[in-house]
């Protein structure tokens, strides 16, 4: 049985998916898919030469199920009791469950605690403050970049009255109540603008030095998701992890980033069938595989049992877990491939001086002309 995965999720599950392998009495191959690993499935699981697992994040499933490559999966009522309820929704599709979710992730707000006293600010503003207060290069590291970047940007953008994609009753996203170009974004673009000018948000800070920037001690606050934490401990920052804060001069405003869920999936031709399908069920099942996992790729549980062992041992991996609790699911559906770009772009823009109406208004007008 093969299974494909990308490089540090490859690394982790390697010598416990052998076992389980042996277990069942079949050879486990995890095979890592460094570039393109969600394109390369679909490609090859269409030739008959794919694996037939597949790692992956949960925004993917809207694209696989509309290219027939994965299979639902039945979960036992147990091993969905088990799951967060955020992980749970991830990965339902549509009415079915598609994956079986190990760990999610979003990103939260990290302050170094000997640059500043404001260890959880409640506002945006009271950060800026702070920040200013510090004295260092940079108030807050959050990567924009000359292109824009969505994800991290997503925090800042539901604050200020931003959002995507409408919801149904059930909580699905729908792809014809487009967010971008409407009053919402457009007076979260005004805000981010305003942060541009203030020089708390710059497009020279990028995915690429957000991180050093605060790991270096040249900014009191950093935006980013658990990844960061193996440089921060590294570093021998004092740290300490908030939810970020939303505006204060928003009535209700609240700062709502997207919430990752990384999941195994069975591919639809994939020629061990009933073995990747033992194999996901007994992910799903409790909390082993992500445990086994957890020692060489850090990621919050998406199972409530593997939380509760950590709250001793690694109380960062709760708190995340907590913050991405009440965050939003990435947009699973394929109608959201049309948005990263554009919308990107136009809040780097907006961030380097950009008209904020005129340019948000004209990346929802592109945005529904590729989701056609």
């Amino acid at each position: 049985m093969i299974i494909w995965a990308d490089q540090k999720k490859a690394d982790s599950l390697t010598e416990f998916a052998k076992k389980w392998g042996e277990q069942q009495g079949i050879t486990v191959t995890v095979q890592t898919v460094a570039n393109d690993l969600q394109s390369n499935f679909i490609t090859a699981n269409q030739a008959g030469n794919g694996p037939d697992v597949v790692l992956g994040a949960h925004d993917w499933i809207g694209n696989l199920v509309q290219n027939g490559s994965i299979l639902p999966i039945a979960l036992s009522a147990e091993a969905r009791a088990n799951y967060t309820d955020i992980a749970l929704r991830a990965v339902t599709y549509e009415g079915q469950t598609y994956a079986a979710p190990y760990a999610v992730e979003c990103v939260s707000l990290f302050v170094n605690k000997d640059l500043t006293q404001v260890t959880a600010p409640a506002t945006i503003e009271e950060l800026i403050a702070a920040g200013k207060a510090a004295g260092t290069e940079v108030i807050l590291s959050l990567p924009v970049g000359e292109k824009g970047d969505a994800y991290n940007m997503e925090p800042i953008y539901t604050a200020g009255g931003g959002y995507l994609f409408g919801k149904d009753a059930n909580g699905d996203y729908l792809a014809g109540d487009l967010g971008v170009g409407g009053e919402g974004s457009i007076a979260a673009a005004k805000k981010i603008g305003a942060l541009g000018a203030d020089g708390v948000l710059r497009s020279s800070i990028t995915g690429d030095n957000a991180i050093s920037l605060f790991t270096d001690g040249k900014a009191p606050y950093l935006v980013s998701g658990p990844w960061a934490l193996g440089d921060i401990k590294k570093a021998g920052i004092n740290y300490t992890i908030t939810k970020i804060p939303g505006f204060g001069d928003i009535e209700g405003s609240a700062a709502t980033p997207f919430a990752g869920v990384n999941c195994f999936y069975v591919a639809s031709k994939g020629k061990n069938r009933a073995f990747a399908e033992t194999l996901v069920a007994d992910v799903a099942k409790d909390s082993s595989f992500a445990e086994a996992m957890f020692p060489l790729n850090e990621l919050p549980p998406a199972q409530k049992d593997l939380v509760d062992k950590l709250k001793s041992s690694n109380p960062d991996m709760v708190t995340i877990s907590e913050f991405a609790a009440a965050a939003d699911p990435m947009p699973a559906i394929p109608a959201m491939s049309a948005v990263w770009q554009p919308l990107g772009l136009a809040q780097a823009n907006i961030v380097k001086g950009a008209d904020p109406e005129q340019t948000m208004r004209s990346a929802g007008e592109e945005i529904k002309r590729n989701i056609g």
